[in-house]
């Protein structure tokens, strides 16, 4: 690949169909979801980031003046305690890179824009769900696992297992 400008940035509310677009794309090249209708999906994902915006905060990754990689900061309020009462936090959704412009550090200039954006927000905790072939990327930019960082699937619970004791 030649030379290329990269610059990310904040996205807005103009950006919302190209969002739509590369979330389109991911999900049908990566994961093989099928859907009825790109222009159906188009619309409602760019209503959902206007909707969203004060809270999932989407940020863009240009080439050349071209939309390819995006990555959302969802903010988190967190419950107070005595010792500090604004516990904010956050947790990377959604990041995605176009398959030509994967491992030319594109991944890295987007972390640490969304690093940046944690930071100057003053967040306690920064999380992230991701795939096997980004943990590398996220440990290079100083994220942790940890035992204690646990999930529960909702639709993999058995309806027919009791979840509780009756007292």
């Amino acid at each position: 690949m030649a030379a290329v400008e990269i610059t990310v940035r904040r996205a807005g509310a103009e950006d919302a169909p190209a969002l739509a677009r590369l979330r389109w794309r991911w999900r049908i090249e990566e994961r093989g979801e099928q859907h009825d209708s790109r222009d159906q999906f188009v619309h409602y994902f760019a209503t959902w980031v206007m909707d969203n915006l004060a809270t999932h905060l989407p940020f863009v990754v240009e080439a050349d003046g071209r939309v390819v990689g995006m990555a959302f900061l969802a903010l988190l309020n967190r419950v107070p305690s005595p010792t500090r009462l604004d516990r904010r936090g956050a947790d990377i959704q959604s990041v995605y890179v176009v398959p030509e412009f994967r491992d030319a550090g594109v991944g890295t200039v987007l972390l640490a824009a969304l690093r940046q954006e944690a930071r100057n927000r003053e967040l306690e905790i920064v999380t992230v769900h991701s795939s096997e072939r980004a943990v590398s990327l996220y440990q290079r930019g100083g994220f942790e696992g940890s035992p204690r960082r646990l999930h529960w699937q909702v639709s993999d619970e058995d309806p027919s297992r009791p979840t509780e004791r009756a007292v």
